[in-house]
């Protein structure tokens, strides 16, 4: 239903604007600042907003003492369907991005069986996730020395860009691209005007250190970090930036983790480079002494590092040097995490649920505006959403209502992801996520999925 006049006009009464829904008494959270508003919603868009609008509604929803967010979007998540649906899988990952306020995931090309490396597995990975996704999603391809004639039908399909690992990936089906690769790659992306993802490690860098880390008593979380040395992603992050700005395309650099990475990404952008940057929740709440003690559900490559490290982070990210905050939630089995050795078994954090309460938790002074820019508007200008990111008239009613005093612990109970192997249960959050809504209609309520699968493929305007 969309905006209409009423009978009542043709009585001489004046003209009342109706709605699919209004959001009464909310504080909206916008990139210029906070406001006490009401939000209208009609046909999946925002219609008006401001103080008490006038009109009725089919549903009226009172959001007073809550926050009134843009529905997170989160570039970077492993959901790992088709073919290894046991890990995680659409309906289960998307109930969790939902359950934390999310609206729409980038779906990387693995670790799926067959990763999206041509337009045939696309196209599987596309149905896979129209018949069980709860929210909108887009689909990243791979960028492999395997596929380099296939970009040209995977941007045709509409992937929002192509991601290539610079060390092995841990996934047979997806080598990594060695220099001549990334860079033939690169040029193939910027004639189709896409973006290049690179995870940003040395290979013959890890291979040195790792057998040196392995010579050590202990395989737990401070040996993992000393196989993976800063100067492992320097090294990556660098030659990635060159091959960019001489091959003019378009960088994205994931989940950063130390403060030399991203303040090279800072130098080549102040040169003129098109680069951005991410890092995750688990490098901005975790240090080596907190995963030694969770154990290898804090396990990721890059490594979770020093407390000293950490804060440097936060500093960048308050200095506006990080370009979004994305969770790589990248999941598997208990089979797969249960060795509790950092060298056997899989790399990955479950984290997509605890992203936004992450951010409103540890860092109080951090403005509410800033952290929605960093998960929804920056992420959809960046890749080109059109319509997408804001609460602004016009644009999809994607949207979160978050109680931002509510104060909880995170129970295995709490989160709706397929396994439960979040490192964050156990500690206590600021910011419960109340309500998600997908373009008008509400996918997550108080704890539950109440929605029948609604995603939709995004393609970058």
């Amino acid at each position: 239903m969309g905006v209409f006049d009423v009978p009542g006009e043709l009585k001489g009464q004046p003209r009342v604007p109706t709605y699919d829904t209004i959001i009464r008494n909310g504080t909206v959270v916008r990139e210029h600042g906070l406001e006490l508003a009401d939000v209208a919603i009609a046909d999946g868009k925002f219609i008006e907003i401001g103080p008490q609008l006038h009109g009725d509604a089919r549903e009226t929803i009172d959001a007073r003492g809550l926050h009134v967010f843009s529905g997170v979007i989160d570039p970077h998540v492993h959901f790992n369907e088709p073919g290894r649906t046991e890990w995680e899988g659409f309906a289960t990952g998307s109930a969790a991005l939902a359950a934390g306020g999310g609206t729409c995931f980038f779906d990387m090309p693995l670790n799926s069986s067959p990763p999206v490396l041509d337009g045939e597995s696309f196209d599987l990975k596309l149905a896979a996730a129209k018949a069980k996704s709860v929210t909108d999603f887009a689909l990243w391809g791979g960028l492999t020395p395997n596929n380099l004639d296939k970009l040209e039908e995977l941007a045709e399909r509409g992937v929002i860009g192509f991601k290539a690992f610079m060390c092995d990936s841990g996934i047979d089906e997806f080598p990594r691209s060695d220099h001549w690769t990334l860079h033939q790659g690169m040029e193939k992306a910027a004639q189709l005007g896409l973006p290049v993802a690179v995870h940003a490690e040395d290979q013959e860098l890890i291979d040195g250190r790792t057998l040196e880390a392995r010579t050590l008593p202990s395989h737990a979380a401070a040996s993992w970090l000393a196989s993976r040395t800063p100067l492992a992603e320097i090294v990556a992050i660098q030659a990635a930036l060159l091959m960019a700005q001489g091959s003019k395309c378009s960088l994205h650099v994931v989940h950063v983790s130390t403060i030399f990475g991203v303040n090279s990404v800072s130098e080549f952008r102040s040169a003129g480079v098109d680069v951005t940057c991410e890092t995750c929740p688990h490098y901005l709440l975790l240090n080596v002494h907190d995963a030694h003690h969770v154990g290898t559900a804090a396990k990721c490559a890059p490594p979770i590092r020093i407390d000293a490290n950490r804060e440097m982070l936060w500093q960048a990210v308050i200095d506006n040097k990080f370009d979004l905050i994305a969770s790589d939630h990248s999941p598997a089995p208990p089979s797969m995490k249960g060795t509790g050795d950092f060298f056997k078994d899989w790399g990955g954090v479950a984290g997509v649920q605890s992203t936004l309460p992450a951010l409103l938790t540890c860092r109080p002074e951090l403005p509410l505006q800033m952290i929605g820019a960093l998960t929804s508007g920056k992420v959809a200008r960046r890749f080109r959403l059109r319509g997408k990111g804001e609460i602004a008239v016009g644009f999809d009613a994607d949207l979160t209502l978050v109680d931002t005093e509510a104060q909880y612990v995170l129970r295995r109970d709490d989160l709706l992801d397929r396994h439960k192997l979040s490192p964050y249960v156990g500690r206590t959050f600021h910011g419960l996520v109340r309500r998600t809504l997908v373009r008008g209609s509400t996918v997550f309520l108080d704890g539950k999925i109440v929605s029948k699968p609604i995603g939709q493929l995004v393609k970058p305007a």
